[in-house]
């Protein structure tokens, strides 16, 4: 017997078959999926590989494959791998990674097995003890208080990680020690039990009625369920619209036929939120996968799943590849979102994925979005997939009352504020009324780049064509491409001058302005600086809502699917940030921005949403305060039409990075040089340019942009103009990306 190997390796050289002999001992043991190891080339380590075919013999002389590793795939998923590569322009081997259980590398497994032994914290008394040693007055400190009271008022019996301990309470590990010493509590060594949801507390909700629009959607969609029928589901429904009800209901009927569930969320930072609404309802039949949770958590979660403990897996867009057995239904939330296409290699789009298992496993798909990506609406209107429409609050609150201020009026009667005098006003009334305000400003930090008044000199990254950004909390300059990071300066580096200024803002910048005109409120921030921890997303979130803090300040976190009662004011400070990118999405990106932010307000009572702009006249800002979707679909994609954009076409980006800027050229020239002569009139081939940012990462960054229909045959020729084996030159990287979120 011969196995067809594909090594597990990302050479682009490597992307191939090779074939090896079957032991007579493993015969019976090999299968299409598994993972083997061989011996390969000269060198004396075994590497590992997978079997994606099984023949009777081989041209070619066969080394024997040397062993099998218990990790496997199933048949499906190496078709799916193979689909995938051959899509998405990378070595099969890559896809398949994604679909296997988290941390599979030596050094993982070896960090995997080490994380299942942690310490642990037990109450050493017996509650009413401690409860009275506190009453009593014997226990001084608050610090011993909180952690304490913690174990009371969680009915905390089987001890908790210590890690966790002072995540949940907010107090060090050398707190603790001195509490163990009182004899309060034990620290001992145990096996961890890696639960996400353990000591998460949570009470058990019923169904909800649903509406006559709500009932359509449902009834139709169950019926394909009851049908065992694939059919791609878009629920067009305003924001507050009742759509994860939906997916709970639909969710209970497949749970009900002994099915599975997937449900794609799109950020972390909604997990929590989507977390607790299945908690409440399923209990702890979920699993969640995520980047959040460690290497440890992530396996664990993975066997839950491929164990059948859990029926349903929420997560973000690695989350298509769970080995669920028996699936029932796909449900992609926020489906218009961009962090469902992926911007490393491989570069899949969930959603197509997503496509393909459903119609494989002949299940619906579920699309639901308050703002659908315009290539899903085109197709709903087409008839390619069934579409729904909520147009009322599940609540029956009434859409937020939007206004738009114009910031040239602010500036020119010298307000020179980021925060205009109707938002003053606005925020005063709402703080007075003991109501939440959030703040959307789409950039971090405190000031978007320094500049030198004398000379002219900005303050770039040393590795990027881009300015560096001034973070005030650690006076840094921060580039937000690569990391890179300098003190701040006050004499500028190329004539000695001492005018250097400031210019932009950040939500630092913002947070800073909010304190100053409202002395004595509470504040609390979430963008990617403030998240860097574990849990950090829940925890914002949950002290907003909970200790009812007065003002979130965010960038595009807080925008999406998050549901806070008290929230009955909006404010979008700089609403013409996404509208002038160089990208054809942009102005959609935009759009669907305001509308999801303003879905934040009113979501129980009435609402407001201000939004400044230098630009009231721009159609994407005018649709956005009528919240009229439908509007800003039909002048979208006229436009998109008119100039042969997506749903009309596919974009094929073909990017070439590396160091030295004349190989970038000229690999870019001869990969541009193949493809003009094998590419058809249909197809729209663009010379090779420098990217927008010609320099990330010291690497310098050119393109070839394609417009057409991505049919095999142009599949075929790019990956025959691409292939690097054919440059003696290997310091240039040529990646292929079809339809990117963005054009940089």
């Amino acid at each position: 017997m011969i196995a067809e190997v594909i090594i597990n390796n990302n050479a682009r050289a490597l992307n191939r078959i090779f074939d090896y002999k079957v032991p007579k001992e493993l015969e019976t043991k090999i299968k299409i999926g598994s993972r083997v190891f061989v011996p390969f080339g000269n060198g004396k380590k075994l590497d590992d590989g997978f079997v994606i075919n099984l023949k009777d013999k081989s041209e070619f002389e066969c080394k024997e494959i040397a062993g099998i590793e218990k990790d496997s795939l199933s048949e499906f998923n190496v078709n799916l791998a193979k689909l995938m590569a051959r899509k998405y322009f990378c070595n099969i081997s890559e896809c398949i990674k994604l679909m296997l259980p988290p941390g599979t590398t030596s050094k993982e497994l070896s960090n995997r097995e080490k994380a299942k032994v942690g310490n642990f914290v037990f109450l050493n008394k017996d509650k009413d003890v401690v409860e009275a040693d506190i009453e009593a007055g014997l226990i001084k400190s608050d610090k011993h208080k909180t952690v304490l009271r913690y174990f009371i008022d969680n009915n905390i019996e089987e001890g908790i990680y210590i890690s966790d301990l002072e995540v949940f309470t907010g107090v060090s590990k050398a707190v603790f020690k001195t509490i163990a010493k009182n004899g309060y509590i034990a620290i001992k060594e145990n096996e961890m039990e890696r639960n996400p949801f353990l000591h998460k507390a949570y009470s058990r909700d019923k169904k909800k009625k649903l509406n006559e629009e709500q009932i359509v959607c449902f009834e139709c969609i169950k019926s394909q369920i009851d049908e065992g029928r694939h059919e791609t589901n878009l629920i067009y429904g305003i924001t507050g619209s009742g759509k994860t009800e939906i997916y709970l209901q639909l969710i209970e009927e497949v749970l009900n036929k002994g099915k599975t569930a997937i449900v794609l969320v799109p950020e972390i930072s909604l997990t929590p939120q989507m977390v607790d609404r299945f908690l409440s309802r399923f209990g702890e039949e979920i699993a969640v996968l995520h980047s959040k949770l460690s290497s440890g958590e992530r396996f664990d979660e993975w066997n839950k799943i491929k164990d059948g403990k859990a029926k349903i897996v929420i997560g973000a867009r690695s989350a298509i590849f769970a080995p669920v057995s028996n699936l029932g239904i796909i449900i992609i939330d926020e489906e218009h979102d961009a962090s469902y296409k992926s911007e490393n290699t491989p570069r899949y789009n969930a959603k197509d994925l997503a496509y393909y298992i459903a119609k494989q496993n002949n299940v619906p798909l579920v699309l639901g979005s308050a703002t659908p990506d315009i290539t899903s609406f085109y197709k709903a209107k087409n008839g390619d997939i069934k579409l729904f429409t909520l147009t009322k609050r599940a609540t029956n609150a009434k859409l937020p009352e939007v206004k738009i201020v114009d910031l040239r009026y602010e500036l020119s009667h010298g307000n020179k504020s980021m925060i205009s005098l109707e938002l003053q006003e606005a925020m005063k009334k709402n703080l007075k009324n003991k109501k939440q305000t959030i703040l959307f400003l789409n950039r971090r930090g405190y000031s978007t780049f320094i500049m030198c008044r004398e000379c002219g000199y900005v303050a770039k990254c040393k590795n990027c064509d881009i300015p560096l950004t001034y973070h005030r909390y650690g006076n840094t300059l921060k580039c937000h491409y690569c990391g890179y990071e300098q003190s701040a300066i006050s004499i500028c580096p190329n004539c000695g001058s001492n005018k250097v200024k400031y210019f932009g803002t950040g939500t630092q910048k913002l947070e800073d302005e909010v304190k100053e005109l409202f002395p004595g409120i509470t504040t609390i921030r979430m963008d990617i600086d403030t998240v860097g921890k574990k849990n950090s997303y829940e925890e914002i979130l949950n002290s907003f809502r909970d200790e009812k803090i007065d003002v979130l300040i965010g960038t595009q976190m807080v925008v999406k699917g998050h549901h806070f009662p008290d929230v009955t004011l909006v404010g979008v400070i700089a609403a013409d940030g996404n509208l002038y990118q160089d990208d054809y999405k942009a102005v959609e990106r935009g759009f669907q921005t305001l509308v999801q932010v303003s879905g934040r307000s009113g979501r129980t009572e009435h609402g407001d949403v201000i939004i400044q702009t230098y630009n009231p006249d721009h159609y994407a800002i005018i649709d956005s305060q009528k919240q009229d979707y439908d509007l800003f679909y039909n002048q979208e994609i006229n436009l998109r039409k008119m100039l042969n954009y997506p749903p009309f076409c596919d974009i094929i980006v073909i990017r070439f990075l590396g160091k030295n800027l004349s190989d970038v050229k000229k690999v870019a020239n001869s990969v541009y040089s193949k493809l003009e002569k094998i590419v058809s009139d249909k197809e729209l081939l663009y010379n090779p340019v420098p990217s927008p940012i010609e320099r990330i990462q010291n690497k310098y960054r050119w393109r070839i942009i394609i417009k057409a229909k991505l049919t095999n045959s142009l599949i075929d020729k790019i990956n025959f103009a691409a292939n690097v084996l054919d440059y003696k030159n290997k310091d240039v990287s040529i990646i292929v990306d079809s339809n990117p979120n963005n054009m940089v």
